[in-house]
């Protein structure tokens, strides 16, 4: 017989939501057990590698910043960007507590935790069409989300009630007793034994879908293009099969599956942590996007920072599933930049003066440590010489030195009469996008590509990364699991990702961005609310 372990709260999965759920019971006096796949040394989840950007409405940093910003603004931004059904009640009521409870219950919380944010907001997600984010809403957080997850970490394990973590335990089945969820059997993945978890109260915390390449295939929507072979951004551990576990033993219901947050420019991890493993650049906004031929994708450009979704969408749909970032030296020191903790160190390592350095003066150790690791980041001083690696690369002859030659002059030519007659429609939105302080110093002042003394000339080989389901298994407002009748199955929750970051797919069809981790907690904190009021 499986070994069994009693506890009043069973958290499966030991990201940023189980984490937070577990505190908040924590402080409650409850006894909480998580159960993680993971090594201790890699606990948090996706939350650990991640930046730490968080989309927050009405905050103190957003109103000393003069950005005037309302529940109200950003929920009419959260819907036309989104494309919720208004009759899809519970993406719908997430999404409107997002928007009501973000500044207080994650920004608030946050800073009365000991955790601070950069004393910045970034302008992201405004929509091609101005219909998403109308004002910057995007904090990150200082030390990015390591830093939180390691900062909640200790304060769990500081607090009142009583906490154990089983790592490199597997949750496979949930136990039911009289209708009512009462515990789970998991197994122990370093010798395969069987154990036994009893509790009053069960919460899923395992993370989305999209860290199964088959999983993401399958819900991937028929009307749009799939390409042959992704990269892998999200955790691998991310699998799917708990929330099938729910669906077909208890009812439970996965909604949106098919909506994801996927990365449109990744390439891969040059020391992978796992197979397939894919790192996300935040694309330069002065780069040239090309397709496999070297051609620039169009006739509307590729530009980041306006809406990923159909960034993702266009780059799906091409004849090779991989594009070509073009662009200088000049432009990948001002605006290159690798999302995540890891290539963050400054940021990470709270070093605002180094950081500050780097904005100013240009990020020369991140072009010089990809140019030294990565394959996929090739540099070279003519356009014929980076034609030749580029083909080397592809093991094709897909590029031809002309039509890469002729696509940059084409782009320089909107500058043969100065600055005042641009009009491509990429240096317009690079003009908009230098409107606010923030971004004007991580974007450059449109020029030619092949301005003197700006080289050498740098490709970036990319591919579309997967990294975020928006879906989920359906929740209510107080994180609880619902059937197939629409009730709460009792003793059941799920948070963060898990659950669509709310009611199975709070999101819709697009996020606004950095929606992820204040979903986690919010989330979160409303199923250990529920759980130590016992409602």
């Amino acid at each position: 017989m499986p070994h069994t372990i009693r506890s009043e709260v069973l958290i499966a999965g030991g990201g940023l939501a189980g984490i937070v759920t577990a505190l908040e019971a924590l402080r409650a006096g409850k006894r909480v057990t998580i159960i993680d796949r993971d090594t201790p040394d890699r606990f948090g989840g996706l939350a650990f590698w991640a930046f730490g950007g968080m989309a927050l409405v009405d905050t103190a940093l957003q109103r000393r910043m003069n950005i005037p910003d309302s529940p109200e603004l950003a929920l009419q931004d959260w819907l036309s960007f989104g494309e919720l059904d208004p009759k899809d009640e519970w993406p719908m009521r997430w999404a409107q507590y997002y928007v009501e409870h973000s500044a207080s219950e994650v920004y608030d919380w946050l800073i009365a935790e000991g955790l601070k944010f950069m004393p910045s907001v970034n302008w992201v997600e405004r929509g091609r069409l101005g219909e998403g984010n109308s004002v910057p809403r995007y904090h990150i957080v200082w030390g990015t989300s390591r830093e939180l997850v390691r900062h909640l970490s200790g304060a769990m394990e500081s607090a009142s009630g009583q906490l154990n973590i089983y790592h490199q335990h597997r949750v496979v089945a949930l136990d039911q007793q009289a209708g009512k969820i009462c515990g789970a059997l998991a197994i122990d993945e370093s010798n395969g034994q069987e154990v036994r978890f009893e509790s009053d109260n069960v919460v899923l915390a395992m993370g989305g879908i999209n860290g199964s390449h088959q999983e993401c295939k399958a819900n991937w929507p028929a009307q749009r293009g799939m390409p042959d072979t992704m990269l892998n951004g999200a955790h691998p551990f991310s699998d799917g099969k708990l929330h099938h576990w729910a669906e077909d033993h208890l009812g439970a219901r996965i909604t949106h599956a098919g909506e994801m947050w996927n990365y449109a420019a990744g390439f891969p991890h040059p020391f992978p942590h796992f197979p397939g493993h894919g790192l996300s650049t935040i694309p330069c906004k002065s780069a040239l996007w090309l397709n496999h031929r070297g051609e620039r994708i169009g006739p509307e450009p590729l530009v980041t920072g306006f809406d990923t979704h159909w960034l993702c969408q266009q780059v799906a749909a091409q004849e090779k599933p991989w594009t070509w970032q073009l662009m200088n030296r000049r432009i990948v020191l001002k605006e290159f930049a690798v999302s995540g903790a890891e290539h963050n160190a400054h940021i990470l390592n709270k070093q605002f003066p180094l950081f500050l350095k780097d904005v100013l003066l240009g990020n020369k150790a991140l072009f010089n440590q990809m140019k030294n690791e990565s394959r996929h980041f090739l540099v070279d001083d003519t356009m014929e010489g980076l034609a030749e690696k580029m083909n080397a690369l592809t093991c094709s002859h897909d590029v031809d030195v002309n039509v890469l030659q002729a696509t940059a002059d084409a782009f320089d030519a909107n500058f043969a009469n100065g600055d005042k007659l641009n009009n491509d429609p990429q240096i317009r939105m690079i003009r908009h996008a230098r409107q606010w302080g923030p971004d004007k110093l991580r974007t450059c002042k449109p020029a030619p590509l092949q301005k003197p003394s700006a080289g050498p000339f740098v490709a970036i080989h990319t591919q579309l990364t997967t990294r975020k389901s928006l879906g989920g298994l359906q929740t209510d407002l107080q994180s609880r699991v619902l059937g197939a009748d629409g009730q709460a199955i009792p003793g059941l929750y799920c948070v963060g990702e898990a659950a669509g970051f709310g009611g199975g797919g709070s999101n819709g069809k697009r996020s606004l961005e950095g929606t992820f981790l204040p979903g986690c907690i919010l989330t979160a904190k409303a199923a250990a609310r529920s759980i130590n009021t016992g409602s």
